[in-house]
């Protein structure tokens, strides 16, 4: 009796252990790093910012603009008439984020979402899991980046995407 259950035991650790591991979705892999370049300089800053707050203002949405060097450091911050004031923090964790780790805040908002083993992203330093920061990039290095809070996520990037584009027109 006792072999039986043995063997029994066996069969089921045999089983369990070679189930398919598969139902766990699998991280991405990370992108390809981008160099850091030199702080971004307060005139490309000043123009980013003018590309923000134009696209912010066409929209009539307040907004909190942060625009951070390539070293994580607040270059210009600019809070719209009417933000709340929980959007100052919120968009230079956004911005800080960024610049940290390279690549748009919603990576990790996308990466989250999923849930599963990403969301052991929501433990990870300094990285903002809401969209609407994004790397600034100056000859294929990361210059800075910017930040911005106010409105729905989706219209808080719409207006960071604007600002960096202004640095192409």
């Amino acid at each position: 009796m006792r072999i039986t259950r043995l063997l029994s035991l066996v069969g089921i650790v045999s089983l369990v252990a070679s189930a398919p591991v598969g139902a766990q979705q699998p991280v991405a892999p990370p992108p390809p790093q981008i160099p850091y370049g030199p702080p971004i300089s307060l005139d490309v800053a000043k123009k980013v910012m003018a590309g923000a707050e134009a696209e912010a203002v066409k929209n009539k949405w307040n907004m909190v603009i942060a625009v951070l060097d390539s070293g994580g450091h607040l270059v210009m911050l600019e809070r719209m008439d009417g933000t709340q004031l929980g959007s100052i923090e919120a968009a230079k964790d956004k911005a800080y984020s960024a610049v940290l780790y390279r690549r748009p805040t919603k990576v990790f908002q996308d990466l989250v979402g999923q849930g599963g083993p990403n969301l052991r992203l929501l433990r990870l330093s300094g990285a903002s899991p809401l969209e609407g920061g994004i790397p600034i990039l100056v000859d294929g290095k990361v210059v800075g980046a910017i930040g911005v809070s106010g409105a729905a996520s989706e219209q808080d990037a719409q207006v960071a995407k604007a600002g960096v584009d202004a640095l192409t027109k």
